[in-house]
């Protein structure tokens, strides 16, 4: 282990993980020891976004590489990661399970709108961080009703909010047609789209068709939306269901601006399997830097975050996303706890997890984590991209749709 310590630090250099204990008093919250921090996840290694589990599989990896270069102030990270199979009921009885059996210090970055809205009242009846939460749901902003828990990425609304400025400015005459997922999800991007075209909405959307998680395809839903025939179509779906629609729609022969949300632009997982000429000409929006785009080869964050996956998750995919988005988020948890010291109580995780202004590796140049005890939306800016056939190209300003009026970021 002191090899593989020695052989990746130098192109670690950036974590500046060892930070030595300022405090003679400790304060520990249930889970944390002097030499441990136990860790809860819950992942959907099975069913219909089992795609998805390549995230849970990197953060694995991750605290494997910490606990090798020395782990957090001296401890070792624990990391339990357990299978909901993006079920709710399922996801309820992990998270009991995190809590009350493993006695895990926090939940960290669980995925899925649903899954983490089924736990949400648990996790803050208990006071125990659910950290990072990875879905975009605008819900995960509420300190006031659940101030144990917080999101990571740019919320659905406010990505939806983008998507709609950029078509008023582009194409403002523009009929619309709509593939959304018939849950929070879905519905947080319908949200963000009437939040910037208004009293348009009615006009411009002509098509917009719900499909349910359980469904085996959308096939039918794209069909009965190019019946419609809009200029744009708004994919608002996820890793299973979308590469179904780009399939669809390149079989039918129809050409429409075809937009996809961010938790749909993975290269390996969603757009090859969709057929990459399928794919070419798609828009989405990005905060993260693209695994597959060759202009983020000199930066050191994409530097470390390659070094990291060759040593650690060889065996991944390296044109998926996911893994990038676990990186982020796990460099995010790391901060918070190093941040910590020696006080690693619930409460002042949640305390410093709620103030925040840091750059992060993996991040576009520019975007930044930024929350406070009033703003738990740590990430707020997107830059919108189209794929090109081989790799997602950013175009445009960074913009921020935290609010209506779309405009550029001013960091």
């Amino acid at each position: 282990m002191l090899h593989l310590a020695r052989t990746l630090l130098p192109a670690l250099a950036g974590f500046s993980l060892l930070v030595g204990s300022a405090s003679a008093e400790k304060q520990y919250g249930p889970g944390v020891s002097d030499i441990e921090i136990r860790i809860g996840n819950i992942m959907p290694y099975s069913g219909p976004a089992s795609a998805y589990s390549i995230m849970g599989k990197t953060m694995s990896a991750y605290f494997r590489m910490i606990n090798d270069v020395g782990g957090i102030n001296g401890r070792k990270i624990s990391f339990i990661s357990y299978d909901d199979g993006y079920s709710p009921p399922k996801t309820v009885e992990q998270a009991r399970r995190l809590v009350e059996s493993d006695e895990v210090f926090l939940i960290f970055a669980p995925l899925g709108t649903a899954t983490n809205a089924a736990i949400a009242k648990y996790m803050n009846t208990m006071r125990v961080p659910q950290l990072f939460v990875l879905s975009g749901a605008s819900r995960w902003g509420d300190p006031e009703h659940f101030p144990w828990t917080i999101g990571l990425q740019p919320n659905y609304r406010a990505e939806a909010r983008v998507y709609a400025a950029h078509i008023l400015e582009q194409h403002p005459n523009a009929k619309i047609g709509i593939l959304y997922q018939n849950d929070d999800f879905g519905r947080d991007y319908i949200s963000g789209l009437k939040d910037v075209l208004r009293d348009k909405y009615d006009g411009m959307v002509i098509a917009s068709m719900p499909y349910e998680t359980t469904a085996p395809t959308v096939e039918s839903q794209v069909v009965a939306i190019k019946s419609a025939n809009p200029d744009i179509f708004l994919n608002i779906a996820t890793s299973k269901f979308a590469p179904q629609a780009i399939k669809k729609i390149a079989e039918l022969n129809w050409h429409p601006l075809h937009i996809v949300t961010n938790i749909s632009v993975s290269v390996g997982a969603v757009l090859k399997p969709a057929g990459l000429d399928n794919a070419k000409g798609i828009l989405s929006a990005a905060f993260q830097m693209d695994v597959t785009d060759p202009q983020w080869d000199g930066r050191p964050g994409m530097q470390r975050f390659r070094a990291f996956m060759a040593r650690y998750y060889p065996e991944a995919n390296r044109s998926e996303g996911g893994p990038m988005v676990a990186f982020i988020a796990s460099n995010a948890l790391v901060e918070v706890l190093k941040r910590c010291g020696d006080n690693l109580t619930r409460d002042n995780v949640m305390k410093v997890a709620a103030n925040l202004d840091i750059e992060i590796d993996g991040l576009i140049p520019g975007i930044r984590v930024k929350t406070s005890q009033t703003d738990f939306y740590p990430i707020e800016q997107v830059q919108m991209m189209r794929f090109t056939g081989e790799r997602w190209e950013a175009f445009g300003p960074i913009l921020d749709g935290h609010d209506e009026q779309v405009a550029p970021s001013s960091n």
